[in-house]
């Protein structure tokens, strides 16, 4: 972890941003916790935790700088909460996302199954694609089941 910290003081440093004790704080949370996608409000809890005295708009505008210099990304699910992840270091892509409808699991490919897909794109739309996401929504393998009818959760809001 302490390398990954060095890292985006770095990437901060370089961008004449200094990684402030409630910056280092938030990232700290962010790399503890990773695998979790965490909204803004999540990180703050936990940062708060560590460091009682920082409010809720310097985790906002720490996110938001990260997001900026694209050391991490923001994802939105469609169910009105924005999470964040950290950029896979060396990655030309984003990874890929599988939702659970039912109990809301997020679970992640790391494979990038659209290169073949983009140089089509490219080619027939004369389109040059920088980035792409790609979400499923559907039912893991934990609900599978136990639903019974998977199409009357399209659209509806997992909490």
């Amino acid at each position: 972890m302490e390398e990954r910290v060095t890292q985006i003081k770095q990437q901060l440093s370089a961008h004449n941003y200094k990684l402030t004790p409630q910056r280092e704080a938030t990232v700290r949370v962010l790399l503890e916790n990773e695998e979790d996608h965490l909204s803004a409000e999540d990180v703050y809890l936990l940062v708060k935790e560590k460091a009682p005295e920082i409010g809720l708009a310097t985790v906002y505008r720490t996110l938001e700088l990260l997001s900026d210099l694209q050391i991490i990304h923001k994802l939105n699910f469609g169910d009105g909460v924005t999470r964040y992840e950290f950029r896979a270091e060396g990655a030309e892509h984003h990874h890929h996302h599988l939702i659970c409808l039912n109990c809301g699991t997020v679970d992640e490919i790391m494979e990038d199954l659209l290169g073949p897909i983009e140089e089509q794109v490219e080619r027939e739309y004369d389109f040059q694609i920088v980035d792409h996401r790609l979400t499923f929504h559907g039912i893991c393998y934990r609900c599978k089941g136990k639903v019974t009818d998977p199409k009357k959760l399209v659209g509806s809001k997992v909490t």
